[in-house]
């Protein structure tokens, strides 16, 4: 195994470099001196992207829209998750705020992610 010098990412050719050590060692024995060395690389790499390419938490609206377009659901399918048909109109219209219940029920209905739901 090469001298890798362990250092913070700062800059994208860093992390492409980082990336291309990683891909080298992704096979390695478990418990050997180099999965210890991939995970060091995986934990700065992560500490990389999420400072430089932040994922901001999905809006709860626009997973349910998602949800539905994907699963082919109306407003009358959600009226037993949020209550009838014209409270489904105003929470997807943001004319009314999701509950903690309404929440739970889409999070146990629809396996829609409860801190995506809560993220509002």
């Amino acid at each position: 195994m090469e001298n890798i010098t362990i250092k913070a990412i700062k800059t994208e050719e860093q992390y492409k470099v980082v990336m291309q050590q990683i891909k080298s060692l992704w096979s390695c024995p478990e418990n050997s001196p180099e999965a210890d060395l991939l995970e060091v690389l995986s934990i700065l790499a992560d500490d990389y992207e999420n400072k430089v390419y932040p994922i901001t938490a999905l809006d709860p609206i626009e997973a349910i829209k998602y949800e539905m377009e994907e699963n082919g659901l109306t407003a009358k399918d959600l009226a037993p998750f949020l209550g009838s048909r014209s409270r489904v109109s105003e929470i997807l219209n943001r004319k009314r705020s999701l509950t903690f219940t309404m929440a739970k029920k889409l999070f146990k209905g629809l396996n829609i992610p409860a801190e995506t739901l809560l993220s509002y």
